[in-house]
């Protein structure tokens, strides 16, 4: 039994073989970062936006990036179609004619077949979500939106610089265009209960959304989760709660909404700060999947379909 929708099956389902995302660096920033909202960033972010790095700290243009990591997929994996990710910052926060460029360099690549854009909910608009649109005729085109948390007393602590009801205006916006919807939610933010973050799932349970990417709040270093982790202020999740949470959240979700991602790991080891056992990707996800196996549950269990009022 396939206890939840992951995503690798969702790809293999519409293209019949592996297909790898591939992770870029376009040289974006952040309105959390310049000014524009604020200059700290979120609390739990680093100074690569979240992402590689590879073009904002090593200065590796978006196509060689694409073409190394074709390269590793292919011997990895034997991969031989792609998801180009637009991953690090905020990848819709740019002029319109400067995003058709990065997009459209990214597609020209043999084997690209589809479009994944990372980016905030208030960096949203009409004309960006027609030239996503325009993709979708001849690609798979996601775009991935920062939520976190539902709460909104959450994100000010977290300082996202919007609300809740930002991320579902631009989640229902999104809906009426040809492209998927992906959120991203951690789990582990600082004050948060088990209730909360459940309660968080069912927010997004009624939402025309299509995947999700469940995150571990883990701590790196030169940020500010990391002053707090080091006073005291601040205790990171260990596995187990992290385990059953996941399941927990799983439960609520439509059950064919595409898992995306159930945990995740900073992309420079050496400078995560807490938990350590992060660092063991792979043992957390067998982790996951043998207590789902225990708890008799799956994707979708407690999911009860929303229905507008009126």
């Amino acid at each position: 039994m396939n206890r939840y929708r992951d995503y690798n099956s969702y790809l293999r389902e519409l293209f019949g073989e592996r297909v790898q995302k591939i992770s870029l660096d376009a040289g974006m920033i952040c309105p959390n970062r310049d000014g524009s909202i604020s200059t700290g960033g979120c609390i739990y972010c680093d100074s690569r936006g979240s992402g590689t790095g590879a073009f904002s700290e090593r200065g590796i243009s978006l196509d060689e990036q694409i073409i190394r990591a074709k390269e590793a997929a292919k011997k990895r994996y034997k991969a031989r179609k792609f998801i180009a990710y637009f991953q690090s910052f905020t990848n819709t926060y740019a002029p319109l004619s400067q995003l058709k460029t990065l997009y459209e360099r990214a597609l020209s690549h043999q084997g690209i077949v589809g479009l994944s854009v990372g980016t905030r909910p208030d960096c949203i608009r009409p004309e960006v979500l027609e030239l996503l649109n325009s993709y979708a005729t001849k690609y798979l085109v996601w775009i991935e939106y920062g939520l976190q948390s539902a709460h909104d007393s959450t994100l000010q602590l977290i300082n996202r610089g919007h609300d809740a009801a930002c991320f579902e205006h631009a989640v229902r916006m999104t809906h009426n265009y040809r492209i998927k919807t992906c959120v991203h939610v951690i789990l582990g933010l600082p004050n948060e209960s088990r209730e909360m973050m459940l309660e968080t799932a069912r927010f997004i349970a009624g939402l025309p959304l299509h995947g999700v990417k469940i995150h571990l709040l883990y701590v790196v270093k030169g940020t500010k989760m990391e002053q707090l982790f080091r006073s005291g202020q601040y205790r990171c999740l260990d596995r187990e709660e992290y385990v059953d949470l996941v399941i927990d959240f799983l439960e609520l979700l439509p059950p064919d909404m595409v898992i995306q991602r159930l945990t995740g790991d900073p992309p420079v080891r050496s400078e995560l700060v807490a938990p350590l056992w992060s660092l063991e990707k792979n043992k957390t996800l067998q982790r996951i999947k043998a207590r789902l196996k225990e708890r008799d549950t799956w994707q979708g269990r407690l999911y009860k379909q929303f229905i507008p009022s009126g």
